[in-house]
């Protein structure tokens, strides 16, 4: 995740082949609208 945040201008989280939430790496990882994305980055970020 650090490589994505450092190198994307877009992030895109996709749950089920829906897009869920989009924005740049700030929005999407620091603050993040959907709880789904939340819940995804919470788990992923914490290990």
């Amino acid at each position: 995740m650090g490589f994505a945040r450092e190198v994307a201008d877009r992030v895109i989280y996709i749950h089920e082949g829906c897009i869920v939430e989009q924005g740049t790496p700030e929005q999407v990882f620091d603050h993040a609208q959907n709880e789904r994305t939340q819940t995804f980055l919470s788990r992923v970020l914490s290990n």
